[in-house]
C-alpha cells in the first residue's frame, strides 16, 4: 500500500511538472550578484561540497582560499578571502551567485566562473594551435554548485 501511494505521488508530481528542473548556465538569473533559485532544484550536500572545495581536480578553491576546516588539504592560497565564516558573511543566494560567477557580484574578481559557458575571450587556434572550441560545459555542474554552497553555508565564525 505504501509503495502504491509513493508511486502515485511520484506520478502526480511528474504530471503536474512540479519536479525541480536544472537551470542551464545561460539561464541563471543574477540579482545584485545573488542567485535566489537552486541551480539543480535539489538541496546541496555539504559533505560533497567539502570534497569539491578541497579537491585540486574539481573546485580547487583552496588554490586561492584558506579554510581551517580543510586542514587535511595542503597548500591553501592567500589570494582570495579566507572562507572561515563564509556562512555568516553571505546568504545562501549570495554564496550561490559568488560560486556560479563571482564577477557578477565582485567586478574585476580573479575567481573563475564555475557555472558559465559563454562570453569568454580566447586567443584562438592561430595563437596556440590548440585552443578549445566554444562547445564546453561549466567547470562545475549545477548540483556541484549546490553542494559547495551547502558546505560554505556551514562555515560559521
Amino acid at each position: 500500500m505504501r509503495r502504491t501511494i509513493l508511486a502515485s505521488l511520484t506520478i502526480a508530481v511528474s504530471a503536474l511538472g512540479l519536479e525541480a528542473a536544472e537551470i542551464a548556465p545561460t539561464a541563471v538569473t543574477f540579482e545584485d550578484g545573488s542567485v535566489a533559485q537552486s541551480l539543480s532544484g535539489q538541496p546541496g550536500n555539504a559533505a560533497e561540497g567539502r570534497k569539491i572545495v578541497g579537491s585540486k581536480k574539481l573546485g580547487n578553491c583552496v588554490a586561492c582560499h584558506a579554510v581551517s576546516d580543510l586542514s587535511d588539504v595542503p597548500f591553501h592560497g592567500e589570494i582570495g578571502p579566507m572562507l572561515d565564516g563564509a556562512g555568516d558573511r553571505w546568504s545562501e543566494a549570495e554564496l550561490r551567485g559568488i560560486v556560479a560567477n563571482a564577477k557578477m557580484m565582485f567586478e574585476g574578481s580573479m575567481m573563475p566562473s564555475f557555472y558559465k559557458t559563454e562570453g569568454f575571450f580566447r586567443p584562438g587556434k592561430a595563437y596556440t594551435g590548440k585552443a578549445a572550441d566554444d562547445t564546453f560545459g561549466p567547470l562545475l555542474s549545477a548540483q556541484q554548485i549546490e553542494d559547495v554552497v551547502a558546505y560554505l553555508a556551514t562555515l560559521k565564525e
